[in-house]
């Protein structure tokens, strides 16, 4: 089995400045300097472990490239990338006000938009049997006029639009496991029925206003669009049971060409911008349940594109559970932390609640 990965050291120099957290700093209101969430510590951490572990042997290495004007138009508007071309010698913030970026950034992210659409290319032209993209800055909340939720591209949309275009692929699921509702692929697909967008995240925790069970798409895309938002708390045994009756009976259902995956670990245990206990046990049982359906669904074919996850300490750890399963990594890497005994990771009461909730609508998919 062969795997490609992307990573280029330029996405740790994507620069989000001196914000505490998630605020600008600003010493006339107490903020001190520190540093923004999403900062190139949890990624270059998780490339590092990679290659210290010795699994970066086991990966064929792809060259990520600039992502196209023509392939960025696919999804996003003119205003939109003249915004980001026109900061490019300043910086800026991405559109939300809590997306800032530095000098030269706009073209790290057009780089990150293309190693993702290179490792779909190198799959769907049997380059290598699956890959993964460890880009960075991030981009499943960025919508075609505006960047979002610290993502400046949506990475995952341009690829699938891209592909669509040069490669004929007609059916793609986007399967996204970030802790956040994945709004910026829904926007771009929502009246779409030739793209399944599949959610599982945190219930409300960003965007607030979003990821609702009651979000199916429109006209031709009703059914094509689903939401699974899981209580905060929630464990392995709730997301495994997500996965079992909501996200591969969907898949089955809908039977892609190729399955897209949202990458995210902010569903960690110790992340510090959700709630939710996953261990890189999970990750790994949740990797290889979709890399199973995608072998039975689509020859095999599945890409993953990383978003979200803050703790620097654990992300490597989930990052390379996923890694090693498309790999196909018999004896994983160990995980020195041991959270996979935490009180209540079984699947509690009113977690079966809102999983009853999406499995309800599966019928719409066809």
């Amino acid at each position: 089995m062969a795997t490609g990965y992307v990573y280029h050291e330029l996405y740790g120099w994507h620069d989000t400045g001196t914000h505490a957290g998630l605020v600008p700093a600003d010493p006339r209101r107490g903020i001190q300097p520190f540093r923004h969430y999403e900062n190139p510590d949890a990624k270059r951490r998780a490339h590092e472990l990679v290659v210290a572990s010795g699994l970066i042997d086991r990966l064929t290495r792809l060259a990520p490239r600039s992502a196209t004007d023509e392939e960025l138009l696919l999804v996003h508007t003119p205003g939109h990338l003249q915004r980001l071309t026109e900061a490019d010698d300043t910086g800026g913030d991405a559109g939300d006000g809590g997306s800032p970026f530095g000098r030269g950034s706009p073209g790290i992210a057009r780089l990150a938009v293309g190693g993702v659409i290179r490792c779909v290319e190198a799959v769907l032209d049997g380059e290598v049997d699956n890959a993964y993209a460890l880009v960075r800055p991030p981009g499943h909340h960025a919508v075609p006029d505006s960047g979002m939720g610290f993502c400046m591209l949506a990475n995952i949309a341009v690829a699938v639009q891209a592909v669509r275009a040069s490669r004929g692929v007609e059916r793609i699921a986007v399967v996204d496991i970030d802790v956040h509702h994945g709004n910026g692929t829904q926007a771009v697909f929502y009246e779409d029925p030739e793209v399944l967008a599949l959610s599982l995240h945190q219930d409300r925790v960003f965007p607030p206003d979003s990821g609702f069970v009651t979000e199916r798409g429109e006209g031709a895309g009703f059914g094509y669009t689903l939401n699974l938002p899981l209580p905060p708390g929630t464990g392995t045994g709730g997301y495994l049971e997500a996965m079992r009756r909501v996200v591969l009976p969907a898949l089955h259902r809908f039977r892609p060409d190729l399955i897209m995956v949202a990458a995210g670990f902010d569903a960690n245990a110790m992340d510090p911008l959700a709630r939710m206990m996953l261990t890189p046990r999970a990750y790994r049982e949740i990797a290889t349940m979709l890399v199973d359906a995608a072998a039975e669904l689509c020859g095999g074919r599945i890409v993953c594109s990383h978003e979200g996850g803050y703790d620097e300490a654990y992300v490597p750890f989930c990052t390379q559970a996923v890694v090693e399963v498309l790999a196909g990594v018999e004896e994983p890497f160990d995980d020195p932390f041991g959270f996979d005994n935490l009180g209540q990771q079984e699947l509690q009461p009113h977690q079966e609640k809102a999983i009853e909730a999406a499995e309800a609508l599966l019928g719409d998919i066809c």
